[in-house]
């Protein structure tokens, strides 16, 4: 379960950061309104942990953008803004849920599992492209009918090209998002070209379609059909 965590302040951003992923979460934080609203439209996240008052654009910004363009990611408002009159915009705006700094951190991991498990039907644990099947809760990875054998990093780095389907993922972002290496002294770049290509070799066997393409010079993307 990916979350997107929009907050400037660093030492706010950190404490969450290691709780969430302390439950099991994949985490990515975002330290402007900017970017949060980038990542936010750009990557899929199963839920949004947004503040208000963000340097570039604001959390209601963000927020109201966001639904008008259809993207029904829940969201989770983090602010200190404790109005009665903020709550409701909040929420009227299309927030799922609103929490008040400061915070105790049981409530909050008790919020962000509630909103997680609120009207989520069981296609959403699992991701699909042509007869490629991921089962998120199993994680088990199918193709046609066929079990692959693949390692914890094979099945995370399919996860998150299959999350990213139709869409060119760069080195940098797997290393960050995949590895967890947001600050790398030496290049993974060769250790990512050799899990792709063991992946490949499990995905994409004789006589199958291929779906895991290599872009040159810029990434890979996973698609039906070439690039």
């Amino acid at each position: 379960m990916r979350i997107l965590v929009v907050e400037d302040e660093r030492k706010i951003a950190g404490i969450l950061a290691s709780a969430l992923e302390g439950e099991h979460y994949e985490v990515a934080v975002a330290p402007t309104g900017e970017d949060g609203f980038y990542r936010a439209n750009a990557e899929a996240f199963d839920l949004v942990i947004l503040d208000l008052m963000l340097p570039g654009r604001s959390g209601l910004e963000i927020l109201q953008t966001l639904r008008q363009r259809r993207v029904e990611t829940p969201v989770l408002i983090l602010t200190a803004r404790d109005g009665v009159d903020d709550r409701v915009l909040g929420l009227d705006l299309g927030a799922d849920d609103y929490l008040v700094k400061p915070f105790a951190l049981p409530e909050l991991l008790a919020r962000v599992r509630a909103l997680l498990r609120r009207g989520r039907p069981s296609e959403v644990f699992r991701l699909k492209a042509a007869d490629l099947e991921l089962d998120l809760v199993a994680r088990r990875a199918n193709r046609s009918d066929r079990l692959l054998d693949l390692t914890a990093r094979e099945f995370e780095l399919l996860e998150y090209l299959l999350r990213h389907q139709g869409h060119l993922v760069s080195r940098e972002m797997l290393a960050r998002e995949v590895w967890r290496e947001p600050r790398r002294a030496t290049p993974l770049d060769n250790v990512i070209d050799v899990q792709i290509a063991r992946l490949r070799k499990k995905v994409d066997t004789e006589g199958a379609a291929r779906l895991i393409h290599t872009v040159r010079g810029v990434g890979f993307i996973l698609r039906e059909g070439e690039p």
